[in-house]
């Protein structure tokens, strides 16, 4: 598997993960350097931006994005926060109030989120998940497509600002649809015209139910 790389003022460099903390703007992203060193960047930062724009693996289009997301009826979140100032409680909030999805929360540290109960793990869920969206840092993803895998979960969607191109196109290798650097939220929002509501303009005249 490869990452691509990027000469910066004399230095090469490949972003090799973006690790999306709190919020967005703390938002950080890894870049190795061929030294075998690591450091870590903000990810608005213009080296990071130019890094970034040096990907190789681009992931499914919109109209394959929206089937995965017309298609689904479950989500697991994993990594999701009890803390309301975390982003995972805020698209879980949204994906309970605003889908049509069942969905499961998944950390090992909580008991409960959002009302529902939290499972520690993927194997511990009810049912395998249509989609399993990831709020975890970028290193940790390639084990979480290893559980993905063993549930038998088709799709794997990491959030906003995690980006690991490895891990993505390891998943590919395993047989998974994999989403990575795009909010589930904003996107299931943006498919059918809701995205007004967060205060940007979609271009669309109407607002559309849920996806169905």
């Amino acid at each position: 598997m490869s990452t691509s790389t990027s000469s910066v003022t004399g230095v090469d460099a490949a972003v090799t993960g973006v690790d999306a903390t709190a919020t967005d703007e703390d938002a950080t992203e890894t870049v190795r350097l061929t030294n075998g060193l690591t450091c870590s960047l903000p990810a608005d930062s213009p080296l990071a931006k130019l890094l970034r724009s040096q990907r190789t693996w681009a992931g499914p289009d919109a109209k394959a994005r929206l089937k995965l997301l017309r298609e689904a009826k479950s989500v697991a979140i994993v990594g999701a926060s009890p803390n309301p100032a975390r982003s995972s409680y805020f698209v879980g909030t949204y994906l309970q109030q605003s889908s049509d999805f069942r969905i499961y929360f998944v950390n090992p540290n909580a008991t409960e989120i959002l009302g529902q109960p939290a499972y520690p793990d993927l194997a511990s869920l009810p049912e395998v998940p249509d989609i399993v969206d990831v709020f975890r840092k970028a290193s940790d993803i390639p084990q979480v497509i290893d559980e993905v895998v063993a549930i038998g979960a088709p799709t794997v969607w990491v959030q906003l600002g995690i980006w690991n191109q490895e891990a993505a196109e390891y998943g590919e290798s395993k047989g998974l649809n994999v989403v990575m650097d795009r909010c589930i939220k904003v996107e299931h929002a943006r498919f059918h015209g809701g995205l007004h509501l967060l205060g940007f303009d979609t271009g669309q005249i109407t607002a559309r139910k849920t996806l169905r």
